[in-house]
């Protein structure tokens, strides 16, 4: 295009649900633009496959930066708040200012994509879902990735704004501590993070679980902040969530903790999993090998 490098994502349409996913990819993004999503340059439905046409980002996606060897010193502190922030403006618009409520589904590391500058850009819309604007929410075959997914939505398929809040407050404890929420050996790290974080934020050791080649003491009541909008979002109640619009403002106008009282991030069970009924599985599109996260016990928020 122009002599430009693009990406092309390649779909065989051999599917009903590969089809479904490009002509909702192509839909979805065709209708937004924001600084911090990826954008559509064109696509293609010739022959036995389809093409979608984006920008080309060298510096790839954040899960390159974030746990691959090469790249990870190069995520300095100041750099990982301005990803936060921009995954954050971006969730924002696409919930709450495009002219089309968007729930994107299945944001993780793998899906942000950053650009020269490092800025991020949310990519890969192939799960995304559009609202209306008199509805509140869906119930829907689960997709997403696991260790990312809110535990109402991944048990009863109860889709809202807040089961990306639930995936964004994940891929924010991924960036601060630089560990990942769900390992390719098949343990259940997403469990394992957020456990190891709450309990060294209850414990008020943040050194013990932040990147160490980022931490230092001088930006210890920032790193809490971050922490703290971190598990915010993870909450088990939906409803003790924030928006995306209340967590770029939280992002913007503060830089210390905050006067918050947090509770316990939700367990699931990984045998809760096992009991949803064995037809159900199948709705589950694409998964890590990271755990269900639930709690048998609400949560809840206030201030202090």
């Amino acid at each position: 295009m122009d002599g430009k490098e693009v990406a092309v994502k390649r779909l065989f349409l051999n599917t009903r649900q590969w089809a479904d996913q490009f002509f909702n990819e192509v839909d979805l993004i065709s209708q937004v633009r924001h600084k911090n999503l990826v954008k559509l340059l064109g696509c293609s439905m010739n022959g036995p496959e389809s093409l979608l046409v984006y920008e080309y980002y060298f510096n790839k996606s954040l899960d390159l930066f974030l746990f691959g060897t090469s790249h990870r010193g190069n995520l300095t502190w100041d750099l990982r708040v301005d990803i936060i922030q921009g995954i954050a403006e971006g969730l924002s618009y696409l919930h709450e200012e495009s002219e089309i409520r968007i729930i994107h589904r299945d944001i993780k590391a793998s899906n942000i994509l950053l650009d020269d500058k490092l800025k991020p850009k949310i990519t890969d819309f192939g799960l995304a879902r559009a609202f209306g604007e008199d509805v509140t929410h869906l119930t829907t075959g689960v997709a997403g990735t696991l260790g990312y997914m809110a535990p109402e939505y991944i048990v009863h398929g109860h889709l809202t704004e807040k089961a990306d809040v639930f995936s964004y407050g994940v891929l924010v404890l991924e960036i601060v501590t630089g560990k990942r929420c769900s390992n390719s050996n098949g343990s259940h790290g997403g469990q394992v993070l957020l456990t190891k974080v709450w309990k060294q934020y209850k414990d008020n050791r943040v050194e013990m679980i932040v990147d160490r080649s980022i931490y230092e003491d001088s930006i210890r009541d920032e790193i809490m902040h971050i922490l703290q909008i971190g598990l915010l979002c993870t909450q088990a109640n939906p409803d003790d969530r924030p928006t995306m619009g209340k967590v770029v403002e939280l992002l913007r106008n503060h830089r210390n903790a905050l006067e918050i009282v947090l509770s316990d991030p939700p367990f699931l069970n990984v045998d809760a999993v096992e009991d949803i009924k064995e037809g159900e599985h199948s709705r589950l599109l694409s998964s890590n090998s990271a755990p269900s996260l639930s709690g048998s016990s609400r949560s809840y928020l206030s201030g202090r």
